[in-house]
């Protein structure tokens, strides 16, 4: 398994994946309708979308119906011959703080049919060094404290346990976990 940078050639993979009923945003199962939509209205520009370290996109759409400015970040998709997954890295520059609306750094999603392989845990594995090419000394990441499988892959890279809290209400209101993976100075 790799990450790659989203490109024409996985992008009928993506598409599959998104059409089966997988979406890249757990809160928001309709984000894969809007992401096909963005597809076939310009798919040049989706794909550009996925690599905006200057935060220069458009406006985000919170779950609670907010805009909000988009934070600079990357999103890369696991691939093993065909589309498994996404992670996603966002920062803030010359800090480690995020808006409240942004609960951590990194956020990823496995497709169903490709849970339980390792894949998250390798493109953690993998996307780290990119936070650290950001300036990052450190990445945050929650997980919901019954997401079990997402606790492994962050302990896995070397996650602790900063504390349990529990998501606002736009975000599930669960109790979550934040983990904080330290990372090695460039």
């Amino acid at each position: 398994m790799e990450l790659v940078r989203p490109a024409i050639e996985h992008l009928t993979s993506y598409q599959h994946a998104l059409e089966r009923g997988w979406s890249p945003d757990s809160l928001r199962p309709q984000a894969a309708a809007e992401e096909l939509d963005e597809i076939a209205a310009d798919r040049d520009a989706f794909l550009a979308s996925m690599d905006d370290p200057d935060g220069s996109g458009p406006l985000i759409v919170l779950p609670d119906g907010r805009e909000v400015a988009r934070l600079p970040g990357v999103r890369r998709w696991m691939w093993d011959g065909e589309f498994c997954g996404t992670i996603g890295l966002r920062w803030q520059p010359g800090t480690t703080d995020l808006p409240p609306y942004c609960l951590g750094h990194i956020g990823y999603s496995v497709v169903p049919w490709k849970r339980n392989r390792g894949r998250a845990t390798e493109a953690l594995r993998q996307l780290l060094p990119r936070a650290g090419e950001a300036g990052l000394p450190y990445v945050e990441l929650t997980t919901d404290v019954v997401n079990l499988a997402s606790q492994r892959v962050i302990t896995a890279n070397g996650g602790v346990l900063m504390e349990e809290f529990t998501k606002p209400a736009a975000y599930g209101g669960a109790p979550s976990l934040r983990f904080r993976i330290f990372l090695p100075e460039h």
